[in-house]
């Protein structure tokens, strides 16, 4: 029985780069930093949130073993156009959160905004996704109202 998301792929341009990005611009701990099949083999990098050790994202570079070239050049040129959406960081104050990471060189593509489910600022990271960080209201159910979030406007 699937009990939950473990570690989710964020596709990155740059392993060294993305790991400055999210650990010394976000605050997320490195997990994981290992090379697996030897020098030339796979970097394995993993950073998470301190107090959700069960939830990790993988920074990876597109290609390796299960991505042919083509498809690998395809989605290094979305996610560099910031065409890809990484999903949500939720916060307890957003607002806090948006000048401390702006303070830190983060670029904001929305400010803290109001919404139905709570409020939402919209940043990139080094290689161009974007990611919304959230607020959620206390008495809202995150997916109920989620169709009304947009991406970056």
């Amino acid at each position: 029985m699937i009990k939950g998301i473990a570690i989710t792929t964020v596709w990155v341009l740059d392993q060294d780069r993305a790991k400055e990005f999210y650990t010394e611009k976000l605050g997320l701990e490195v997990r994981t930093d290992m090379t697996m099949g030897g020098d030339k083999g796979m970097r394995w990098l993993t950073v998470g949130a301190k107090d959700q050790p069960d939830v990790e994202l993988t920074l990876m570079v597109p290609g390796g073993p299960a991505m042919d070239p083509e498809s690998a050049e395809a989605v290094r040129r979305l996610v560099a156009k910031g065409a890809l959406g990484a999903g949500v960081l939720a916060t307890d104050d957003v607002r806090r959160d948006y000048e401390t990471f702006k303070a830190r060189g983060v670029e904001f593509l929305q400010e803290p905004q109001e919404r139905p489910y709570g409020t939402e600022a919209i940043f990139r990271d080094d290689s161009g996704n974007w990611f919304s960080l959230t607020e959620r209201r206390a008495e809202m159910d995150f997916g109920k109202e989620w169709g009304e979030c947009v991406g970056p406007q």
